[in-house]
């Protein structure tokens, strides 16, 4: 029988011949073990035993290996997974999970968030119309900043002054016999109606204030994207109707026409509101203290020439096209501009307002609102007021004090104007000032400087003593 039938035969457990079984002498070999002739394991051993060991070895050989493989299967495939490039792979939209809302008590104390939350999640790029990212840029009660086209858009039309009125109040200043004491007008934008209704319930309330009635305008032009807001015509008809303080004329109301806005509002002031006594013209994202105001021009004659404000003096031109306050030198070739007023806010009497709206008919237009006013103050001769109560840059922090918070209502107590706030911050403001428990007290002043107590002088009587 040769080798290899021996083996198989000892695999299988299959009885050996007889001349086979009790041959001490023979030597068999296939690389992996050996029958020795007369050795005591041959004799002990007998070759069902042998057999069973060498099946046992084999299943464990087998297991490991059959591990082995599996593991490099497993390597190999993360390997290939990070060969693959990115773009190559399909991404399965996962339908999103829908959570109930809940609503929590606000008392309640805030459970931390999970764990998955902070997991970051794949980005997904919107696709998201022009109208609706131009309209994201654009600043809250300023238009939309210049560009090229629309610089080059402005010059073709720049001729052209008239436009109709399509909402008017011509009642607005004949409530009061005589004519209103102030009238405001706030320059907003159709889509700021949050900014409208906070200045309608704080500081630009319609009534007496200090005993002199106060009314009330905000002047608007045409929205530049339409299609973002679809029903404003019928929505700003509705808040027209419903405060009877919306001015609104066709022009699109743009940086550059900003201007356009300044010289209707003159002229409607002169045709429907000459008889105010005077007018208070800013931004809706100020804050105006109308008390302070009110105690300030009751000291000063409405037929008489005045024009107060934070006025900026030696400005020059900015020659920068990226600017949004670009003006090149063919348009404006002086290297100073006429002092004129910070657009935040600045108060002018009837008598002024009637020079300027004549005046302003004169010159001609410029897309910087502000200098355009001062241009026409110099085409009166009528040089304008800087009042300290003023801050249409906000209110600065010294340099000795960075840390210093101004947002307090002891800082705006004795202001008049203050420029850049946001919704909530005025009407914070406003309540903080018109708290029965604001309490502004003073430092001590020291009346006589410090000094180190004398030495108490030595008696005679001691002298003689020592």
């Amino acid at each position: 029988m040769s080798n290899a039938n021996y083996i198989q035969m000892c695999l299988l457990g299959s009885p050996l011949p007889r001349h086979y079984r009790g041959d001490a002498g023979s030597a068999l070999s296939n690389g992996i073990w050996t029958v020795v002739p007369g050795s005591s394991n041959t004799a002990s051993n007998s070759p069902r035993k042998i057999a069973e060991t060498m099946r046992v070895r084999l299943k464990g050989d087998a297991i490991c290996t059959l591990f082995l493989l599996v593991a490099l299967c497993s390597l190999l495939y993360s390997q290939l997974e990070h060969l693959v490039p990115v773009e190559n792979k399909e991404l399965t939209p996962k339908k999103p999970s829908v959570t109930p809302k809940i609503f929590s008590d606000p008392k309640a104390p805030r459970r931390p968030m999970p764990a998955e939350a902070t997991v970051p999640r794949p980005h997904v790029t919107p696709v998201v119309r022009r109208t609706e990212v131009a309209n994201d840029r654009v600043p809250t009660t300023t238009p939309s900043p210049l560009t090229d086209s629309a610089f080059k858009r402005y010059l073709l039309n720049k001729d052209n002054r008239n436009f109709n009125l399509l909402i008017n109040q011509p009642k607005k200043c004949r409530k009061t016999p005589g004519g209103p004491f102030l009238l405001i007008a706030i320059k907003s934008v159709v889509e700021d109606f949050d900014r409208r209704e906070i200045v309608r319930k704080t500081w630009g309330r319609e009534g007496l204030v200090n005993g002199e009635q106060i009314q009330r305008v905000f002047l608007l032009g045409t929205p530049k994207n339409r299609t973002v807001l679809a029903t404003w015509e019928t929505l700003i008809h509705q808040e027209s109707q419903t405060y009877r303080d919306i001015l609104l004329w066709d022009f699109m109301d743009t940086f550059f026409n900003l201007t356009l806005k300044e010289i209707h509002f003159l002229n409607w002031a002169a045709e429907f509101c000459h008889n105010v006594k005077f007018i208070f013209k800013g931004d809706a994202d100020v804050f105006v203290n109308v008390e302070n105001i009110v105690d300030f021009l009751q000291r000063h004659d409405p037929t008489e020439d005045l024009f107060v404000g934070d006025i900026i003096y030696n400005a020059r031109p900015i020659r920068v096209r990226k600017s949004k306050y670009y003006i090149p030198e063919t348009m404006y070739g002086l290297s100073i501009y006429p002092a004129y007023a910070g657009g935040g806010g600045f108060l002018l009497s009837s008598r002024t307002m009637r020079k300027l709206s004549r005046a302003c008919r004169e010159v001609e237009l410029f897309p910087i609102d502000d200098v355009f006013l001062g241009m026409c103050l110099q085409r009166i001769n009528l040089k304008p007021i800087l009042h300290e109560g003023f801050k249409t840059f906000g209110i600065v922090k010294p340099s000795a004090a960075p840390h210093l918070q101004t947002f307090d209502p002891c800082f705006y107590k004795d202001l008049m104007v203050v420029h850049s706030l946001k919704v909530a911050e005025i009407w914070l403001m406003w309540n903080l000032l018109h708290s029965p428990r604001l309490s502004c007290t003073q430092k001590k002043q020291v009346k006589k400087p410090f000094q180190w107590k004398k030495k108490a002088q030595t008696t005679p009587q001691a002298s003689h003593l020592r």
